[in-house]
């Protein structure tokens, strides 16, 4: 009899035990799912507030707002030829021949490279703390290199606020800005980057130093 009881005594042992440690599992699954969890909620970057309408209509520019002319640039800083057009210095002959009579305003269309929407997002960062086009000339002298790591680095060569801009470029703050001037661009068919408007007029052909002093010479005569 007493042996029975004891071979019963250890079945129940061992069904305790067998609890004990599915119990113990289940809680130990349960923890690690907090775990998880509080390491998702850490991790993930910041969601950024929605952009109000002055700011998705305000884009860099160089030149006086009153300018006879305002030249548009719909550029990508994963674009060869937009680095081309950049290094050739025409931006600048003109606003030399023009002066005042010319702004230039920057827009994106990143479409070159799958690097280049987040690329756009930086420059509209940077120019949320006054220094885009700084950042544009980084971006250029550095091209190809415009992965995001390679994005934080300029800032802070730059001086910016890079707690502010890290921010800014991991929470997305600036995507739907650059959504939007792709979709301008989109709208208005232009062929590729660079793409050029001269109030609100396509340059045809190459933008070429001649092509653009002809279309501003052209709304200059009217005036």
């Amino acid at each position: 009899m007493s042996k029975k009881k004891s071979q019963k005594q250890i079945r129940r042992e061992k069904l305790r035990a067998e609890k004990a440690r599915k119990k113990w599992l289940s809680y130990g699954a349960l923890g690690l799912l907090v775990v998880a969890f509080v390491a998702f909620i850490v991790t993930r970057p910041p969601k950024a507030p929605p952009l109000d309408e002055a700011r998705l209509a305000s884009n860099p520019s160089i030149g006086l707002a009153t300018a006879k002319v305002t030249v548009t640039e719909f550029g990508d800083f994963g674009c060869h030829a937009c680095q081309s057009w950049h290094n050739l210095g025409i931006k600048e002959a003109i606003s030399e021949k023009y002066g005042d009579d010319v702004q230039f305003v920057w827009k994106d269309f990143p479409v070159i490279t799958p690097q280049s929407p987040k690329a756009a997002e930086a420059g509209q960062c940077a120019f949320d703390q006054g220094m885009f086009w700084e950042y544009h000339d980084l971006l250029y002298e550095n091209a190809p290199a415009i992965g995001v790591d390679e994005l934080k680095q300029y800032a802070a060569e730059l001086g910016l606020d890079t707690a502010l801009f890290d921010l800014c470029l991991d929470s997305g703050q600036n995507k739907e800005k650059a959504a939007l001037s792709e979709r301008e661009a989109r709208q208005l068919a232009l062929p590729g980057t660079p793409a050029f408007l001269v109030n609100g007029q396509k340059v045809i052909g190459p933008s070429s130093f001649e092509a653009l002093s002809t279309a501003i010479d052209a709304v200059l005569a009217t005036e």
